[in-house]
């Protein structure tokens, strides 16, 4: 079950409550003071326990998506900016295409797409 993460302004404190999401409650009440009021979900708490709370070992990964995550997650971030580096330059060299044999052009790209009926 999710852990989900809240804060009482009127006693400040801080408490995880856990259950499913189908029972999610938006504002419930404080464990310390009773008061549903003033309690709000503390989001980045959330986000930061969430951020490392699975990973698949090796023999649990099923698809390619799993694979390329988990690749991904692995490279550093100069790694990454290599690849991206490599794997777009094309779109900047325009200057390196081949020359056309005589009596052809490059021709535009259209701005819209055509629908097909």
């Amino acid at each position: 079950m999710p852990s989900y993460s809240y804060t009482c302004e009127k006693c400040e404190i801080n408490f995880e409550l856990f259950f499913s999401i189908r029972d999610y409650i938006d504002s419930p009440k404080c464990i310390n003071c009773n008061s549903n009021k003033y309690v709000i979900r503390d989001y980045i708490s959330d986000v930061s326990s969430q951020a490392t709370a699975v990973k698949k070992s090796d023999s649990e990964l099923k698809t390619i998506g799993d694979l390329a995550l988990r690749n991904r997650d692995r490279l550093s971030e100069d790694q990454k900016q290599a690849l991206h580096v490599k794997h777009n330059s094309y779109k900047d060299d325009k200057e390196q295409t081949k020359p056309l044999p005589k009596g052809m052009s490059y021709t535009p790209k259209p701005k819209n797409k055509p629908k097909w009926k």
